[in-house]
């Protein structure tokens, strides 16, 4: 168990035990983000893709303002930084 140990950071075996499932469970959740993302992705290019069909363009910043306010308001301050970067990847590039 020492080498479970050094990998943890954990003093006790015990300790190693709840630090290596919940890790487990941090990368399930991580996954479930990952993909999440990537669904919120595919759902924006299809709205740019409308609203620049349409004459619009590509980017709604009132819409933006919108998500970082919530984000913001659920997550506080690094909320904004993680909306920032989320509207960052959802944007394509510009």
């Amino acid at each position: 168990m020492t080498d479970v140990l050094d990998k943890t950071g954990a003093r006790t075996d015990e300790a190693a035990d709840v630090i290596t499932g919940a890790r487990e469970r941090i990368d399930a959740i991580d996954d479930r983000i990952i993909g999440l993302v990537q669904e919120r992705m595919a759902v924006s290019a299809v709205i740019q893709e409308e609203r620049i069909a349409s004459g619009g363009r590509r980017v709604n910043l009132s819409r933006e303002m919108e998500v970082l306010g919530h984000y913001r308001e659920a997550l506080g301050k690094p909320g904004t930084s993680l909306a920032m970067t989320l509207l960052e990847l959802c944007r394509g590039r510009i």
